[in-house]
Order: structure tokens, then C-alpha cells, then sequence
């Protein structure tokens, strides 16, 4: 078979490579092609052949010398919303409860930032900075004074981005940034899914005395293509992961201070 119409339901390796991904991926938190290719038989350049169709099907995010999980948060905003509300609501829950009165904070866009923008308290009299016109909407009926940074809006995740956004984001301080990510994985760190959003994600958080990144399910264990920080490079990582559930002693030991939600 022509390998420009190669399908990966249609090779033996693949079958097994898929079989073993669900196990591997999930419990593991990757697949190391070297030790893929032992275990099945197979050759690393066949196997690294099946990870470059599985990275092509959004199923994991090739790295050097295999995969990691890929995340179901890099989806479009309207469908993001529809993924772990529950545990979206938790971490709001716990990442407003940060937020001292009188305080100045930066919320990222996403979804998990705009169940907190619900969560804070209509009477909340500080400042909020936003760089989502979908966050400042969300509001406009509270006492906090609201700023919102403008620029090219990357329409994926509902902000704003590129060079005047960030331009205008080195003229901003606050007490927190709370930072939303597709990817927290132990090896990975914290990740995203566009280059740009990094960049501006990175640029608010040299304006914040103290970074959390709100870590709902569905980022837990998983990665995306681009880094935006290590996992010790923020103040901490909000999640309602069980403190004695696998993941979370591996994030712990990869350098992450988790708090811990609910």
C-alpha cells in the first residue's frame, strides 16, 4: 500500500499500538516508542510512523521519543464548555477564594475563568484585568472595576492576542494572574495549544506578584504543543484531584504545588 494512503486501522502494527495506547497513555501518562517497539515486536520507526497518525487524530502529542496524552481542552470554546463543568466549578470555586478584597487580579480567557468571573461575588470591589471580552462581559454587573486589554482576537479561545495585546499587557501590574492551560503534565509542565496564546499567557504573568493555574479534569495528565511554563514556575496549580490519587503524587514530584479543591 502507498504510504501517502496508509490508515491506521489498516496496518497490524497500528492495531496493536492502539490497543496498548489506552492503557499505556492513560496509566502511564505516555508511550515511550523504544519500549512500544520491544513489547510488540515491532520496529521504533514503524511505531514512531503510528504515533505521527495518532498525533495527526488530536489522540496524543508527539515528543522526542514518543507521546503524551493529548488534551480535550484544545477544542473550540463552544464545545470546551461542555467538557468537566463540574470539576470547572470546583476549581473556580477554590481559585476565588484566593482573591483578597480590595485586590487586583488578572482572570486569562477560557472556561474555567469564566465559571470563576460567575463565582466572585457581585459586591467584590477591586480590580479585575482581562485580556476576554467573553470575561469582561461576565462582569459588567459586578462593583469590581474591569480592564480590558484589547488587541487581535484569536477567536479559538475568545482572547486577545499578538503583538499590541502584549504590548499593552507590559503596562499592567497585579497581586494574581490566574492562568488557564489545555496541558498539565509531569513532564510536559504547562501547556497550550497556539504559540501566540503562550506568549501573551507568559506576558501576563510577569505582571502578576503570584500566578495560579486553574487545573480542571480534563487538563490533569495531559499535554499540548506548546510550553508556556515549567510546573515550579507558578505559585501553584488549583485542582480537585484527590491528593493521594496517582497523578497528583507524580505532578507533586515533578516540582507542582497543588491546591487542592474541595
Amino acid at each position: 500500500m502507498h504510504r501517502g494512503s496508509r490508515r491506521v486501522s489498516s496496518t497490524p502494527g497500528c492495531r496493536g499500538l492502539r490497543r496498548w495506547r489506552r492503557p499505556g497513555l492513560r496509566r502511564d501518562g505516555r508511550i515511550v516508542a523504544k519500549e512500544i517497539a520491544a513489547e510488540l515486536g515491532l520496529s521504533e520507526d514503524s511505531i514512531r510512523r503510528d504515533l505521527r497518525e495518532l498525533d495527526a487524530q488530536g489522540l496524543a502529542v508527539r515528543v522526542y521519543g514518543g507521546a503524551l496524552p493529548a488534551s480535550p481542552a484544545v477544542a473550540d470554546y463552544a464545545a470546551r464548555a461542555a467538557v468537566a463543568p463540574e470539576s470547572k466549578q470546583r476549581v473556580a470555586a477554590a481559585a476565588v477564594a484566593l482573591i483578597e478584597p480590595g485586590s487586583t487580579v488578572i482572570l486569562d480567557g477560557g472556561t474555567t475563568t469564566l465559571a470563576m468571573a460567575h463565582e466572585l461575588s457581585k459586591s467584590f470591589r477591586g480590580t479585575i484585568i482581562t485580556h476576554s471580552p467573553t470575561i469582561a462581559a461576565a462582569l459588567l454587573d459586578h462593583e469590581a472595576e474591569v480592564f480590558l486589554i484589547g488587541g487581535r482576537v484569536f477567536k479559538h479561545s475568545a482572547v486577545a492576542c499578538g503583538a499590541v495585546a502584549v504590548e499593552a499587557a507590559g503596562q499592567i501590574s497585579a497581586d494574581l494572574f490566574f492562568l488557564g492551560v489545555t496541558g498539565i503534565h509531569p513532564a510536559a509542565g504547562l501547556t497550550t495549544g497556539d504559540a501566540e496564546e503562550a506568549a501573551m499567557k507568559r506576558a501576563l504573568a510577569a505582571r502578576a506578584a503570584a500566578t495560579y493555574v486553574l487545573g480542571s479534569a480534563e487538563k490533569i495528565g495531559t499535554a499540548s504543543r506548546y510550553t508556556v511554563f515549567p510546573l515550579d514556575a507558578v505559585a501553584g496549580v488549583i485542582t480537585d484531584k484527590p491528593r493521594n490519587a496517582p497523578m497528583s503524587r507524580t505532578l507533586a514530584k515533578a516540582g507542582a504545588t497543588l491546591v487542592h479543591a474541595g
